[in-house]
């Protein structure tokens, strides 16, 4: 495994990465962090509260109404900030989904590549992450839900395809951590089923990374704006915990890290 996988993934407790989305559109923060100095701030809270890894984009990826963002915009957001994240000494990932600004990044010192698309959209991504050594996160996404395909069939399938562009980009498989892309280009059923059969995705014998916070899904389940949806989670991101999940990507970190650390406590005094 990656030595910073192999920091990150091999605790008792999973890893948490926590969102910096230095964006107006969001769906949940767009525009808290756009200035500078709001960014770093909440990336030193984030750090203080237990967060592992800092993800930072500067595109909204939401499946729905985000606004495209050309590479250079992307790029201009993150150059106030991107280096004075990396300066605080945590692992910090860049989301993006643009190899152009996952390159630029990698070299300014960010440490892991994350993709919404897997590998799949962008030809270049592969290439990139494959010259600079870095772990990536491989994310299931699609154009859009369908209700009627076996949603994990359907990971199985996609995640199958994503590794063979890494393998044959010269990526190996002791850096890809996989993420089954809760809330993307599923319906609220699927992102739920998902998390129930996480274990299904264990015969990759790759770490996986859940992202549940603040999604749509726990909106059809109990209605609530996205900042409402802690409690939701927190549900989410246990059970993600207990059926395989290595890292979890939130946005409220200190009840998330204390959640998980209670999670495995009990679980070990049984």
């Amino acid at each position: 495994m990656h030595p910073l996988l192999r920091a990150i993934v091999g605790r008792r407790v999973p890893a948490l990465m926590g969102v910096l989305n230095i964006t107006p559109d969001s769906f949940s923060d767009g525009g808290a962090f756009l200035a500078p100095d709001q960014a770093l701030a909440q990336a030193r809270r984030m750090i203080a509260e237990g967060a592992d890894i800092i993800d930072i984009g500067a595109e909204s990826t939401r499946p729905y109404g985000a606004t495209p963002v050309s590479a250079d915009d992307e790029m201009q957001r993150l150059r106030p900030i991107l280096k004075q994240v990396i300066a605080l000494g945590t692992p910090v990932s860049i989301d993006s989904m643009k190899a152009g600004v996952t390159a630029w990044a990698l070299d300014q010192g960010a440490a892991i590549a994350n993709d919404v698309w897997g590998l799949q959209r962008d030809p270049d991504m592969a290439r990139v992450v494959a010259e600079r050594g870095v772990p990536v996160i491989i994310m299931h996404n699609r154009d859009a839900a369908d209700a009627g395909i076996d949603i994990v069939a359907d990971m199985q399938a996609f995640f199958a395809r994503s590794l063979e562009i890494a393998a044959s980009a010269g990526i190996p498989d002791a850096s890809i951590v996989l993420d089954p892309g809760i809330g993307f280009g599923k319906t609220p059923r699927q992102s739920m089923n998902a998390l129930t059969r996480l274990n299904e995705l264990a015969s990759f014998g790759l770490p996986l990374l859940v992202g549940a916070s603040r999604k749509k899904f726990i909106d059809s389940v109990s209605p609530a704006p996205p900042q409402q949806r802690i409690g939701g989670s927190l549900a989410a991101h246990l059970l993600a915990a207990r059926n395989g999940a290595r890292i979890i990507r939130a946005h409220d970190v200190a009840a998330t890290v204390q959640a998980l650390r209670v999670q495995a406590a009990i679980e070990d005094a049984t």
